[in-house]
């Protein structure tokens, strides 16, 4: 009998989902479309050049979703369904304290880890849980009918977590297996036609509209999916051409002359969709609820946590900026701001460690006698190493914020005299039973693994091959 390993499964589902999203919100299909068209014009123009962070076939194929569940065991659960895809908890996000409005969740990103299963299919999914217990959103009263809503439901069904459980101990499922797994799957992220409570729903969303699409319905649903671009700026212009009405920015790092860094992400604004509503006397009528959007994103160079520590400061030298001129336009006040501080070329990112780099050695380095050089900037000025780019694959909390921010009808409300309470990375760990990865350590061991090649191969001590101690942050 044949199998599916986990990463066809991955792929599977990835594609599955797209298709069922697209069935649910044509305007994201339309989404993928000009996605597909802005990469294969940019291919055109660029050359290889184009793939520096990543083969067309792997970023026409790249997709990420986002979903919400209430709950430490929604969010254990919903972690099984996705180890059986192969795919692991990697970091923590704070969108309670990355957003202004009321945001009350934290999240992590589902994802593989290694190299050759993200160049197979790199699916993630950015899945965030309600807080109830932060009393800056919800009073004694509201958490505690909140809990217990949210304790009477069930979003997977026993038989998709007992597949995924086996899928994940096993790596495969026989193929009938494997189809009832994806099925099930698929269907526990579609939108229910199930009434929605309407006065229970607007009483959350009274704190928060993410706090009543997590836990004003029985059952969870994909909230966006988003396709991967190699242009975003061509994109948005594109969309904006075809009548879809964008949010006002793209969020994430400017578009400026040097290397791509991090995460670039827009959307197009939650369209109002048709819902069944159950009002107080028990009648069912016609409703809308605008909580589901099309995401798109660019993905830049994975940067060091010195790295992101300059971002971090060039951003909030942008606020700073951007407050002091609110005639001028924030993205030129940004793009003045990245050509001031931070370097131009990817040598330089890497020189001052402010990026994560696979090396290898040039099949054409130069045969002179000489010894090499100990430095790998060094080896890579003189043309003996090669200097690859990792692609960062993780999120921005901020980023993510903003993407909820514009796509909320208001911005809710929040208590702030009152204690937040306090969620970490260790206590997501202890809610989905898996360790939640430092996506930074990732990072450094895949660079770590090649610069350890690059040392055999050239007969150095590997110590003495790791990139130039940072320089400090600027400005």
């Amino acid at each position: 009998m044949s199998t599916l390993s986990q990463w066809r499964l991955r792929a599977a589902f990835a594609d599955r989902l797209s298709k069922m999203y697209g069935r649910e919100v044509p305007a994201y299909t339309t989404l993928v479309d000009v996605s597909r068209e802005v990469n294969e014009d940019v291919l055109r123009a660029q050359g290889a050049d184009a793939e520096r962070l990543g083969s067309i076939s792997r970023v026409t194929a790249e997709r990420h979703g986002a979903i919400r569940v209430g709950t430490p065991r929604e969010l254990q659960q919903v972690g099984r369904v996705f180890a059986a895809l192969g795919m692991h908890p990697v970091g923590f996000y704070d969108l309670r304290e990355a957003a202004t409005s009321a945001v009350p969740v934290v999240s992590t990103a589902f994802r593989p880890v290694e190299r050759e299963e993200l160049a197979r299919n790199p699916f993630r999914v950015f899945t965030s849980m309600l807080t109830p217990a932060d009393p800056r959103f919800f009073d004694p009263d509201l958490r505690a009918r909140l809990e217990a809503f949210l304790a009477g439901r069930e979003l997977f069904p026993p038989e998709l977590l007992a597949l995924a459980d086996r899928a994940a101990a096993e790596r495969e499922l026989p193929q009938e297996d494997a189809e009832r797994f994806l099925q099930l799957a698929v269907e526990a992220f579609e939108l229910s036609p199930e009434p929605v409570d309407r006065s229970w729903y607007r009483a959350l969303e009274r704190i928060s509209a993410v706090a009543a699409d997590i836990g004003g319905v029985r059952s969870t649903h994909i909230n966006h999916l988003t396709p991967r671009v190699l242009d975003i700026d061509e994109l948005y212009r594109r969309m904006t051409e075809r009548g879809i009405e964008m949010i006002d920015t793209i969020q994430g790092p400017p578009a400026w002359r040097g290397p791509d860094v991090l995460l670039r992400q827009t959307s197009f604004r939650a369209l109002a969709e048709p819902r069944a509503m159950r009002t107080p006397d028990g009648s069912v009528i016609s409703g809308a609820l605008r909580v589901r959007f099309g995401e798109v994103e660019a993905r830049g160079i994975a940067l060091t946590r010195e790295g992101r520590a300059r971002y971090d400061n060039l951003l909030g030298l942008v606020d700073e900026r951007s407050a002091q001129s609110p005639g001028e336009a924030r993205a030129d006040i940004a793009r003045t701001v990245w050509e001031q501080h931070m370097p131009d070329t990817e040598q330089e990112l890497a020189a001052q460690g402010l990026a994560y780099f696979t090396y290898r050695v040039a099949a054409d380095r130069p045969r002179d006698g000489s010894p090499p050089p100990n430095s790998v900037s060094e080896l890579v000025r003189q043309g003996r190493v090669r200097a690859e780019p990792i692609v960062y694959e993780d999120f921005l909390p901020r980023s993510a914020a903003g993407i909820f921010q514009s796509n909320l009808g208001s911005e809710g409300t929040r208590d702030n005299e009152q204690q937040g309470a306090a969620y970490d990375a260790d206590w997501l760990s202890g809610a989905v039973g898996r360790d939640v990865l430092d996506p930074y350590a990732l990072y450094e061991q895949q660079q770590n693994r090649s610069l350890a090649q690059v040392a055999s191969e050239l007969g150095h001590d590997g110590a003495l091959l790791r990139p130039v101690p940072p320089l400090h942050p600027q400005g």
